[in-house]
């Protein structure tokens, strides 16, 4: 028969090994909290494209069915791990029947995955016709090395040296924002140029 005394006895002889075993699955718990955010070497992490497309042609249209945006590349490439689209040579066109139409050429273009910013780089150029009701308002040419497009608001931003002609004139700058809607431009540094007031 064990009596207490002997229960107590093994109880005190293994108290180091339970002592060492609870700090064992504490360090384990501790070390697993930490290492959440742990890289994987499933290759998830690598900047790899899962899909190519050649000679893109992609159009948004309004709730009457009017194309209000249309784009085309040479070639698109999208990368899960950003979720970007990468394009060659895009062409991109904003159709807004309020609006004059306004078109962007570059070399490369990046655009989000919720199609919200769009970045456009080497040889940009950006064109708004004229006005349907004031012919003399336009067009106004853009062109840079750099534009940071956001449809959503209809803005142009860069920080990069930007040239504005209209028939007006001509101004340089070194960053700038402009907005369609209100057809109004900020610049940022720089500004050189001549602009004849209108008639």
């Amino acid at each position: 028969m064990i009596t207490r005394a002997r229960i107590l006895d093994r109880l005190i002889a293994w108290s180091p090994l339970l002592l060492l075993a609870s700090f064992a699955a504490l360090t384990y718990w501790l070390n697993a909290q930490i290492l959440v955010g742990a890289p994987k070497y499933d290759g998830s992490g690598r900047h790899d494209p899962e899909l190519f497309i050649e000679n893109v042609h992609a159009v948004g249209l309004d709730e009457k069915g009017r194309i209000r945006q249309a784009l085309t590349a040479e070639r698109a490439l999208h990368f899960p791990d950003d979720d970007t689209t990468h394009f060659d040579t895009p062409l991109i066109t904003f159709n807004d029947p309020d609006r004059p139409k306004l078109t962007i050429t570059a070399d490369h273009a990046i655009v989000t995955g919720d199609r919200e910013h769009a970045y456009f780089s080497g040889s940009v150029k950006g064109v708004r016709e004229a006005s349907a009701t004031d012919p003399s308002d336009g067009p106004v040419v853009l062109t840079s090395e750099y534009l940071h497009v956001i449809p959503k608001e209809d803005r142009v931003v860069t920080d990069k040296a930007v040239t504005i002609t209209d028939p007006r004139g001509i101004i340089n700058s070194v960053g700038m924002d402009f907005d369609n809607r209100t057809k109004k431009v900020k610049f940022a540094s720089r500004v050189s140029g001549q602009i004849q007031p209108k008639k």
